[in-house]
């Protein structure tokens, strides 16, 4: 099995061992994995993937775990690519689908990410897990965790939504509620890597971690009868994701996987935090901080490591960014629940808010292949739909008051 090289900055160029890290020493970059790609040309094929498991580990040799390294899994990924027809009819778009994360084991496309950063610290002798979370991270880590027989602390701003609190608490981990916003929590946890011995996911271990999004489109292209979508529509909270979906597409198209073009790659953001996309519509090429204000609080991410990229990579591929109002990302909640049967959380609701404005504004023809992806279950954030929308009748349990109050 092909191996992990090491890191190497993305700004300058500079190398570095495998190792717990994540910030260039000579310019402060951000550190991404090496792979030898010839020796994974040597082995990778439709058929090796195709024959693996029934989870995102079928595309290990583009993962960053040395080959003696044992997986922490509960089933990750390959999740349902669903064909959206009736969504895709009320926007005009007749080749739209949804890469469903809903249905990962703890509801939320996390499960990629924190699955590979539990395996990784694992097996390089990490005992202790952590992370700053707006909620489905820390859910995440807590079942690894447990999983992996690691012991874990998850930090979270204390106004987190009690649901996600409770999902995470039943796997016992230390909660630490911070009273700050996410920036303050993952500010507080970046210097506590300093001080304890903890394989933080989003900090000190976070290129490895990050290399679990890239299954999504890994998975949506080999779900499509690997073929390229023309267009992807991917919500933004750090824009870690985002930069992974590029080089996911990459790597198929260098390998020889996959032929076409690279996908345009379109971020979504909710306009109670939309630093990329205020960055963007002000043509800036820095990001300037925010204060998030969101009910998509699991995006809510005031200042974003890696906006810049973000916005480098959706002109590069011919991409955009937008962003919706609060009433903008409960009706896309709605839609694609009476549309589709999916319930998806708040930050999804951005992603099929921005796809819907984005249709109403005549960005596509209509034919092209659109993928939109669905990242968290609407369990999570449940309390923002909670005024039933359907109609709702009080009978007496005889027929004639149905008669009378349903049928008439």
């Amino acid at each position: 099995m092909p191996r992990p090289l090491g890191l190497r900055c993305r700004e300058c160029g500079a190398e570095y061992e495998l190792q717990a890290t994540h910030v260039c020493e000579a310019c402060f970059g951000p550190l991404d994995v090496v792979y030898d790609y010839d020796a994974i040309r040597r082995v990778i094929s439709r058929a090796r993937v195709e024959s693996g498991p029934p989870s995102m580990w079928r595309w290990r040799d583009l993962l960053p775990l040395e080959d003696d390294a044992a997986v922490v899994s509960l089933g990750e990924g390959f999740t349902p690519l669903v064909r959206a027809e009736r969504l895709g009819a009320a926007l005009g778009l007749s080749n739209l689908w949804l890469k469903n994360d809903t249905m990962n084991p703890t509801n939320s496309f996390k499960d990629r990410v924190v699955s590979v950063a539990v395996s990784w610290a694992r097996a390089h002798g990490f005992e202790t897990m952590g992370c700053a979370s707006t909620g489905n991270l820390a859910n995440s880590l807590a079942a690894y965790s447990a999983r992996a027989g690691l012991d874990s602390y998850v930090f979270m701003p204390d106004d987190i939504e009690s649901s996600k609190v409770v999902a995470t608490s039943v796997f016992e981990p230390n909660v630490v509620a911070v009273h700050g916003n996410y920036d303050e929590v993952n500010r507080l946890c970046s210097q506590l890597v300093d001080e304890h011995p903890w394989a933080f996911c989003n900090i000190n271990v976070r290129p490895f971690y990050a290399e679990g999004s890239k299954t999504l489109t890994f998975e949506t292209v080999e779900q499509l009868g690997w073929r390229m979508p023309d267009e992807i529509v991917i919500p933004i909270g750090s824009g870690c994701q985002f930069v992974r979906h590029r080089r996911a597409a990459t790597e198929l198209l260098e390998l020889g996987l996959v032929d076409g073009d690279m996908p345009r790659l379109t971020g979504a953001q909710a306009l109670g935090c939309a630093p990329v996309y205020r960055a963007w519509q002000a043509g800036s090429a820095q990001v300037a901080p925010v204060r998030p204000d969101t009910i998509a609080r699991s995006i809510a991410i005031g200042n974003p490591s890696d906006g810049v990229y973000v916005m480098r990579i959706a002109e590069e591929t011919g991409g955009t960014i937008e962003a919706v109002s609060e009433e903008e990302i409960v009706e896309a909640i709605r839609l694609l629940a009476r549309t589709e049967g999916i319930f998806a959380e708040t930050a999804a609701g951005v992603t099929i808010g921005v796809l819907a404005k984005l249709a109403r504004a005549g960005r596509w023809r209509g034919d092209e292949l659109i993928v939109a992806y669905v990242t968290g279950h609407g369990l999570k954030t449940a309390n923002v739909v909670d005024q039933p929308s359907g109609r709702r009748v009080e009978i007496d349990p005889t027929l004639r008051s149905f008669r009378e109050r349903v049928l008439a």
